[in-house]
């Protein structure tokens, strides 16, 4: 298969899936969830794959959605519907990203993440429906569209934070370092960024040795116990509330504000710390 967004390779019982589109920080282009999805399938039915590694090429793992192509765009878009807006074609275009992104967690194979730079936003749930991080030291992670125009469709922060620091992570936008994750449990591993390979390489050389059976059983029995938890409905939820996130009064002012002054502007007004009401309130017509 011919990919466009991504490149699969396999060597030595492993398939890497690099994420392919460094000129653009591997932003999500409209075929990249399917892609993905599609690689896994690749790996899943290689008898000699045991591993599956992310990784991204060039500077970092993954910038998310191109939010700033989308947000600043005129007219209707993918995710951002003129009013009123149809949130079932909302829900049906992200929760088809989601499953395509979950295909690395319900993959009978274990999958790591090999984060540097960063994971960002929708980069995040690429990194999360990942079974293990392994994070360079300095690299970021976070959903900062999380503070307007945006909810991580597969809530993977809520199953791998609890709830306090998923609330802290999916609320404040924040963006945290590799040592931060490693300390809250979010990474497995952080390290210099010159030893990420290398750390990568001790974690797979443990599991590339047992036997692809022992593989799925062990993994099936965590993952079902996250299903027993409602997994899927968390997702369901998150992938609506996604929607109206974008066409919410706060979601519009965000993209217009955006196309008046640019995103970076917008971003910096987001995350001012102002009330976004005061904003909104002012772009809503008078009561008669």
């Amino acid at each position: 298969m011919r990919f466009e967004t991504l490149s699969y390779a396999t060597d030595n019982r492993v398939a890497t899936i690099t994420l392919d589109r460094p000129e653009h920080f591997n932003a999500i282009a409209h075929n990249m969830p399917r892609e993905i999805r599609a690689a896994v399938e690749m790996a899943e039915a290689d008898q000699d794959v045991h591993v599956i590694v992310v990784r991204g090429a060039g500077p970092g793992f993954c910038g998310g959605y191109d939010l700033k192509h989308y947000a600043e765009r005129k007219g209707t878009i993918s995710g951002s519907q003129d009013m009123p807006w149809d949130p079932t074609l909302d829900f049906q275009m992200m929760w088809r990203n989601t499953q395509d992104f979950m295909a690395l967690w319900r993959a009978t194979k274990p999958t790591i993440a090999r984060v540097h730079g960063a994971a960002v936003a929708g980069g995040s749930d690429i990194a999360l429906c990942c079974d293990f991080l392994i994070m360079a030291d300095d690299a970021r992670i976070g959903y900062p569209p999380a503070r307007v125009w945006g909810v991580p469709t597969p809530a993977m922060w809520v199953y791998r934070l609890g709830p306090q620091m998923a609330k802290r992570m999916m609320m404040t936008g924040d963006l945290i370092d590799g040592r931060e994750a490693e300390r809250i449990g979010l990474a497995l591993e952080a390290v210099p960024a010159a030893e990420l390979d290398e750390a990568v390489e001790r974690l797979v050389g443990r599991l590339r040795g047992v036997p692809r059976n022992q593989l799925m059983m062990t993994k099936t029995v965590v993952n079902q116990a996250y299903d027993n938890m409602g997994l899927n409905n968390t997702q369901m939820f998150a992938t609506l509330f996604d929607g109206v996130s974008r066409h919410s009064p706060e979601g519009i002012w965000f993209r217009e504000r955006t196309q008046e002054v640019g995103f970076k502007q917008a971003v910096a007004e987001r995350d001012s710390g102002d009330p976004i009401a005061s904003q909104v309130s002012k772009r809503l017509p008078a009561a008669d």
